[in-house]
C-alpha cells in the first residue's frame, strides 16, 4: 500500500490516517507531496482523482478521503481493533469521527495546524471568537466524557480511529495553548507522546517552512 501525504508540518488530514496506520502497524509505502511548490497540484493529481491529500492506493483500490481511508484500513485489517469492539462504543465512536470530519470549522479556519509553531497569548478575530471558543468547549467537553465513560487512558479505551481523528486537534492545541479541562489536557499530553505521534513531530520540525502558511500566526 502507498498512503500519499502533504507536508507534515500543516496537512491535519494526512496526519489522521498516517498516525493510524504507525500506530497499528500497518505496512505502507509513504509517498510525500510538498505543499505550495510551482508543481504541488499536479502531483498530487498524479495520485488523488480530488487532487486533495491523504490519499491511499492498494492496487487497483484509490481512496481519497481520511474517514474513508481509516473506514478502509478496518476492513482490510479486521484483526485489528481499529474501532471498539462493543458495538454501543463503536458506534459512538463513528459518530464523534463523523463530528471530527464534518464540524469545528471556525476552529480549523482561526488556528490553522503549525506543527513547529508556540503562539502566545493567541487572539483570535473578534467576528470567530465566539464560534471558536465554542468549538473548544465542544471538544472539551466530547473528550471529557468519553475518557470518563471508558476510563481511559484513550477516548475509548485503547487507541482507535476515534483518537487519531482527533491527532491534529491535539497539535493545534499545542501550537495556541486554548484553556482546557485537566482531563482533556492530560489527554492531549497522552496523544501527543505516542511513538506514532512523535515520530511524526519529529519529521514535521526538520521540514522546510511556507512563510505564507507561517504568516497565519
Amino acid at each position: 500500500m502507498q498512503l500519499i501525504v502533504a507536508s507534515k508540518n500543516y496537512s491535519s488530514w494526512s496526519m489522521r490516517p498516517w498516525v493510524l496506520m504507525k500506530h497499528f502497524g500497518v505496512p505502507f509505502e509513504e509517498v510525500l507531496i510538498p505543499l505550495a511548490l510551482p508543481g504541488t497540484d499536479q502531483a498530487i493529481r498524479r495520485y488523488s482523482p480530488s487532487g486533495k491529500l491523504p490519499c491511499l492506493i492498494d492496487g487497483d483500490v484509490v481512496v481519497w478521503d481520511s474517514l474513508a481511508i481509516c473506514e478502509t484500513l478496518a476492513e482490510r485489517y479486521p484483526e485489528k481493533a481499529f474501532w471498539p469492539k462493543d458495538p454501543a462504543a463503536r458506534a459512538h465512536a463513528r459518530a464523534i469521527s463523523a463530528e471530527m470530519h464534518s464540524s469545528f470549522a471556525a476552529l480549523r479556519n482561526a488556528l490553522p495546524m503549525n506543527v513547529r509553531a508556540r503562539v502566545e497569548d493567541f487572539k483570535v478575530n473578534a467576528e470567530m471568537a465566539e464560534a471558536v471558543a465554542a468549538d473548544i468547549a465542544r471538544i472539551d467537553d466530547l473528550w471529557s466524557a468519553c475518557l470518563a465513560r471508558s476510563g481511559g487512558p484513550f477516548l475509548f479505551g485503547d487507541f482507535t480511529i476515534a483518537d487519531a481523528m482527533y491527532v491534529a486537534v491535539v497539535m493545534r492545541f499545542n501550537s495556541y495553548a486554548p484553556s482546557l479541562s485537566e482531563a482533556a489536557a492530560t489527554y492531549a499530553a497522552r496523544v501527543t507522546a505516542l511513538p506514532a505521534v512523535q515520530q511524526w513531530i519529529k519529521a514535521a520540525v526538520q521540514e522546510a517552512g511556507i512563510a505564507r502558511y507561517d504568516s497565519l500566526i
